[in-house]
């Protein structure tokens, strides 16, 4: 199936479930000390169902639909407890599996950590840190290209391919004016890794991966940069997100970044910050697709949510009205295999069956 069939497909699909709009939020958990998992070995504190007070009836349909739908793990955290985790399909807790563009949100938290320690700035142009010459456009219009512009995706390049060579990166529109998903956000590991003067692996490892007790690697595949990593260390991740760029006492990230990330970033798609998706906006974009389409993204999740998708649906959701995360590996739910689909849909109205 050509990607245009995809997209149209795709579109139709949201144009009919942005009408079911969510009319209420999960009611919020009551008030209780974030808990944080040791940085090594594998001791995680566990919060039961019944100690919340969900509905155990509701725990099986979820996890069959899990199971039907190809997946190979999820988890469940409320205030960084594990409620539920399950893996499928002969997937372990200690097998890796790709990010694949959940993981750009990966890319965002790091040029946050280099710009608050003064390697880079948002707000500078591309060029400023790897040279020039890094597309086909013109002098002037590339110099236009901030680095904020690759975070929010508005850098103006042709998206007609996802290609980031030098000769497929071609003018479109000027930087700022047009939203369109693209992997040339890819650019921003460069932009890193010569603003610290390391690796992009290393500054990563040392100023992220280690500092929460993550594991896993990045594995370049074609022109994209892809992470690799066990579940859990992706539940690591989003608990990090969901105490705002903290892990227990210690910033990792700060709390002014971490808010411009998971916020709008640009007026053309409301639904998108800097490489995170954003629920319950009144409109937003899909990839491949300059459509606007009304209502929010995943109309039966909550409306805080913050989410990080990927091909084949890896999934981080991120609910701090619930303080919860909820984490999905594995290969696509359906034949269509882009970040978002009807199985999101789907499987919040399966997670809000446990506690509605």
């Amino acid at each position: 199936m050509t990607k245009s069939i995809c997209t149209i497909l795709l579109a139709l699909f949201f144009i009919a479930c942005s009408k079911d709009s969510s009319e209420t939020d999960p009611t919020p958990i009551p008030d209780e000390k974030m808990y944080f998992p040791p940085i090594t070995g594998s001791s995680w504190e566990t919060k039961s169902i019944t100690e919340l007070k969900w509905n155990q009836n509701a725990v099986q349909p979820l996890l069959d639909y899990l199971e039907l739908k190809n997946s190979k793990s999820f988890i469940i955290l409320v205030n960084g407890r594990i409620v539920l985790e399950n893996y499928f399909n002969k997937h372990t807790a200690t097998t890796n599996w790709y990010w694949a563009s959940a993981g750009k949100t990966l890319t965002s938290t790091m040029t946050g950590i280099a710009q608050q320690e003064g390697l880079l700035n948002i707000n500078n142009k591309v060029s400023d840190y790897i040279g020039t010459g890094w597309t086909s456009e013109t002098l002037a219009q590339e110099n236009q290209i901030t680095c904020k512009n690759l975070l929010s995706m508005t850098s103006g390049l042709d998206d007609g391919t996802d290609d980031v060579d030098t000769e497929d990166l071609i003018y479109k529109a000027d930087a700022g004016k047009r939203w369109a998903y693209h992997n040339v956000y890819v650019k921003l590991q460069d932009v890193v890794a010569k603003a610290s003067k390391q690796t992009w692996e290393n500054y990563f490892n040392n100023k992220l991966r280690n500092k929460i007790g993550m594991d896993g690697n990045w594995v370049q595949l074609g022109v994209n940069s892809v992470y690799t990593s066990t579940t859990r260390s992706m539940a690591r991740f989003g608990l990090l997100m969901l105490n705002n760029g903290k892990w227990e006492n210690e910033t990792i990230l700060n709390e002014a970044y971490f808010n411009e990330a998971t916020s709008t970033s640009q007026n053309i798609n409301l639904g998108y910050g800097y490489l995170w998706w954003l629920n319950g906006k009144t409109s937003y974009h899909l990839p491949q697709s300059q459509l606007v389409f009304q209502g929010s993204i995943i109309s039966t999740g909550p409306n805080d949510m913050f989410m990080a998708l990927g091909k084949n649906d890896q999934k981080i959701y991120v609910v701090p009205s619930k303080k919860m995360v909820v984490i999905r590996m594995g290969d696509a739910a359906d034949n269509v295999n882009l970040a978002l689909s009807d199985f999101d849909k789907t499987l919040w109205e399966k997670i809000n069956a446990l506690y509605q």
